[in-house]
């Protein structure tokens, strides 16, 4: 996360002016989300995972996205409120954006050209897909709802994780738990 990608402008779930600088110096999670997704019970773990983590340091970043089979289809007012009453979300949510094709938020348009691949069991999560008759972005495209990028204290992007990789897989929480140890 660059000073330029700090600087890209977002707003909040609740319509305010953002951006990535407000959480320089934090270890950040940042996640494509949706609420009519067969993943959408992620929100569970990425609740805990931020409550576990945030006094050291760390912040999840919800970004709704509506880019697969419409599975966000609210105002951001519904989503808020649907997020906060079925999963308790307390991290950071903001308004929906474009996360893949020609009105990709240059927030994702970063993010993807820093860690074009993600790790994870992407190539069975593209199968089924497929069987559904769906034809699955190609790299570096985010796949789903749910792809998860690490950015450090530093602002570099870390990592980036398949949409299937849980809020508990070992492999996210060591890189968050190295994140979080690096100075």
């Amino acid at each position: 996360m660059t000073t330029t990608m700090q600087s890209i402008p977002l707003k909040t779930i609740d319509a305010k002016d953002a951006s990535l600088a407000d959480y320089a110096g934090k270890v950040a999670l940042v996640v494509n989300v949706a609420s009519k997704c067969g993943l959408t019970p992620q929100y569970d773990g990425l609740e805990k995972l931020y409550s576990e983590y945030r006094d050291q340091g760390f912040v999840v970043l919800g970004f709704p996205a509506n880019d697969f089979g419409a599975q966000e289809p609210g105002t951001d007012e519904e989503i808020a409120a649907f997020c906060s009453a079925t999963f308790g979300v307390d991290f950071p949510m903001f308004s929906k954006i474009a996360v893949t094709g020609a009105d990709k938020h240059p927030l994702y348009q970063a993010l993807t050209a820093a860690v074009p691949l993600a790790q994870g069991d992407k190539e069975s999560f593209r199968e089924t897909l497929r069987g559904y008759g769906m034809t699955p972005n190609p790299d570096p495209e985010v796949l789903w709802n749910f792809e998860k990028f690490l950015v450090g204290r530093d602002g570099a992007v870390i990592a980036r994780f398949a949409p299937t990789t849980a809020a508990d897989d070992a492999e996210l929480v060591s890189a968050i738990k190295g994140a979080l140890a690096a100075a």
